[in-house]
């Protein structure tokens, strides 16, 4: 038998390492660079998800994580967790991602599933059960941002950096879903 809570914190680790394997090797304006009309980038999913663990492992306990405030929080512009100014360097916002990740491993480890907690802002209680599924729903809902992010810099895709999981790059199986997608646009249109 597993213990519940270490599955729990396994599958959080495990998506917490897939976003940072994407920056591996992509050199600053590639990890900055916003590759979607809402500007999704990176650096920015990894700044975002420091808030996120820092908030929900930290504050919600009771246990606030030590440093700057963060960018969800007080005057910030709207969107700051979301990209990396230039002024920002890798270092420090992976760090600082590290930090709060550790940060969060020591809430895990020193509270039982059912520690009650509040999220600043929610109106009722809540788990280290539930804010450990929620948090590992939302990295990798962001590794899987990620994912596609970097595929679209350099066509590195899956969950490590040999590309496991995930089936050979086919032009040709591009070009079918392609011709599938015309064909049923017409078809149900």
């Amino acid at each position: 038998m597993t213990d519940p809570k270490d599955d729990l914190r396994v599958y959080l680790q495990d998506a917490r390492d897939v976003l940072l394997w994407k920056l591996d090797g992509l050199p600053e304006y590639d990890i900055r660079r916003p590759l979607t009309p809402t500007g999704t980038n990176l650096l920015g999913l990894v700044k975002h998800l420091t808030g996120a663990e820092a908030l929900y492992f930290g504050a919600a306990f009771g246990r606030p994580f030590a440093g700057t405030a963060l960018w969800i929080t007080g005057d910030a512009e709207p969107d700051a967790d979301l990209w990396a100014r230039a002024d920002e360097s890798r270092e420090d916002i992976v760090g600082r991602y590290r930090r709060a990740c550790a940060h969060a491993d020591e809430t895990i480890a020193a509270l039982p599933l059912d520690a009650p907690g509040r999220v600043p802002g929610a109106p009722q209680e809540t788990t280290l059960h539930r804010i450990l599924t929620h948090m590992i729903a939302e990295t990798q809902r962001h590794a899987g941002h990620a994912d596609i992010v970097r595929e679209l810099i350099d066509g590195a895709v899956g969950q490590r950096p040999e590309g496991l999981h995930v089936a050979p790059h086919d032009p040709e199986h591009v070009e079918r879903v392609e011709r599938a997608a015309k064909e049923a646009a017409a078809r149900w249109s």
